[in-house]
Order: structure tokens, then C-alpha cells, then sequence
């Protein structure tokens, strides 16, 4: 009986004790999952953490440029479209005509005046090449332009605006027979009765008219380039300069040809001239060649 009791009694301990082991390996247990339990929300906001600030930061990274290149390519390509067009006359004056003619064309030591020479003046000078010049020259002769028919327009018009002169004239056609009527009592006595051109007695030239276009005809009348006299509506009418301008153009298309090879247009008396000295340097060359032989 002692024994039972004994053995019951210690039974009854281990079960008492049971419990605290319980609660002592639940509290161990607690304390190893708490970390864990609690380690967890914070990986949670540092993953979301990022994605927050990151839409905060490319959305000002994406609309900056978007706002402020379209701001800044709009009035580069708008300004020259307006003020190009309107300067050029300006800027084609400005780097060709200002430095002898005065930047209003008020003239200068080395150029006339421009102001009331008029467009005419302005374009036969320019669409003939005369001007403007690369060297001084006492009368310029007739050459290539250097501007093209946009520029040229673009400068008549800058000029022109300096006021006075004749505009351009509106050639039409006219009288082939009143033309050369007219042509031979004031044209012919300088430019030859073929408008082929001739030197003066100061040493001038009265320029060939076959490259001179129409309009060129007309303009040289009314202005009177280098020392050619003007002929203004009161001496030749509108219809009188068409009539002019008619023959001329006629001359051009039926340039007088005299036979032979055109050196320079001289004539067959010339050009005989030049075959006989030809002839008689081959004869002397022969001759000597042949008496080279002989002596050997």
C-alpha cells in the first residue's frame, strides 16, 4: 500500500509538472515565432515602398520634356519662315551693293547714287552680270548674273524702294517696219546697223545687242546705261520702244553672215588675210625642211 501510495504520489508530481513544461516550452515557442510573426509586415512596406516613389519620380521625368520641347522647336521653325523672305533684298544688299553705293544707296566715293534710279536700272544692271563688280571698271561689260531670278527680284524690289525711276517696263509686240526705222535714225549710229556692236571714238563700246533679251531692250532705252541716252516717254512712246523691240529681236534671228569661218565676224577680206599668212609659213617651214635633206 505504501508503495502504490508511493508511486501515485509521484505520478501525481509528474503530472503536476507536465503542465509547466507545457507552458515553458509554449512560452519558447512564442518567443521563437514572435520575431517571425513579427518580421514578416516588414519586408511588406519595403517592397511597396519602392513602387510608390517610383511613379512620383518618372512622371515628372516624362511630362518636363514633353512640355518643354514642343516650347522650344515651335518658334525655331516658325521665325524664319516670316522674316527670311522679307530681308533678303536687304541681306543681298547689305553684302554686294552697300560697301560702294552707301548702305541706304545714298552713294559713296566708290559708287553713284541709287536713290530714284528705279527698278529698270536696277534690274538691266543686274540680270546683264554688270553688276555687281569684283574690280572697278570704267564701263562693265556684259557677263554671266550672279544672282539668280528670285535674288534678283528680291534686290530690284529693296532698291526700288528707295524711290523714283522707271519701273520695269511691259514689252509687247510691235512693228517690225516702224522699228527699224526708229532703230536705224537713233540706234544704229552707235550699235551698228546689225546691232553687232562697235567702239567709240573715246575709246568706249557700244555693246552687241544679240544676247539682250526683250525685256533688256526696253530697259536699256528708258534708263540709259553707261553713256547711252535716255530715251524717256516724251521722245519714245510705250508703242515706239515695242517697235524697237521687235526689229531688234528680228536682227538677232537673222544675224547678217558674211561666209567663211566667223573670226570674229571680220569679213571674207580678213579671213583671206589669215589663210595667206597660214599658206606662206607652211611654204617657208617646207622649204627649209627640204634643204635640210639636200645638205645631208
Amino acid at each position: 500500500m505504501d508503495q502504490r501510495a508511493t508511486i501515485t504520489a509521484g505520478r501525481g508530481r509528474r503530472a503536476r509538472l507536465h503542465p509547466r513544461r507545457a507552458l515553458a516550452v509554449g512560452a519558447v515557442l512564442a518567443l521563437a515565432a514572435g520575431p517571425g510573426v513579427a518580421a514578416q509586415p516588414d519586408p511588406r512596406p519595403a517592397t511597396f515602398a519602392p513602387a510608390t516613389p517610383a511613379p512620383a519620380t518618372s512622371a515628372p521625368a516624362t511630362s518636363a520634356p514633353a512640355t518643354s520641347a514642343p516650347a522650344t522647336s515651335a518658334p525655331a521653325t516658325s521665325a524664319p519662315a516670316t522674316s527670311a523672305p522679307a530681308d533678303r533684298g536687304a541681306e543681298l544688299y547689305r553684302q554686294h551693293c552697300a560697301s560702294c553705293h552707301g548702305p541706304q544707296g545714298q552713294g559713296a566715293q566708290r559708287g553713284p547714287s541709287l536713290i530714284g534710279v528705279g527698278p529698270a536700272s536696277v534690274d538691266f544692271q543686274v540680270s546683264t552680270g554688270r553688276m555687281p563688280l569684283s574690280t572697278e571698271q570704267q564701263q562693265p561689260r556684259r557677263a554671266e548674273p550672279v544672282f539668280s531670278a528670285g535674288e534678283i527680284a528680291a534686290l530690284v524690289g529693296h532698291v526700288g524702294a528707295f524711290g523714283g525711276g522707271p519701273q520695269i517696263p511691259q514689252v509687247a509686240p510691235g512693228s517690225v517696219t516702224n522699228g527699224r526705222d526708229i532703230f536705224a535714225a537713233t540706234c544704229a549710229p552707235c550699235h551698228g546697223a546689225t546691232g553687232a556692236g562697235a567702239y567709240l571714238t573715246d575709246g568706249s563700246i557700244a555693246p552687241p545687242l544679240y544676247d539682250a533679251t526683250a525685256v533688256q531692250v526696253a530697259e536699256a532705252v528708258r534708263v540709259g546705261p553707261g553713256l547711252m541716252p535716255v530715251f524717256p516717254s516724251q521722245l519714245l512712246s510705250d508703242q515706239q520702244v515695242n517697235d524697237v523691240v521687235t526689229y531688234v529681236r528680228k536682227l538677232q534671228s537673222d544675224r547678217l553672215d558674211r561666209g567663211g569661218n566667223p573670226l570674229g565676224r571680220l569679213g571674207p577680206l580678213a579671213e583671206g588675210l589669215v589663210a595667206w599668212i597660214v599658206v606662206l609659213g607652211l611654204l617657208v617651214a617646207a622649204a627649209r625642211w627640204l634643204g635640210g635633206r639636200a645638205g645631208e
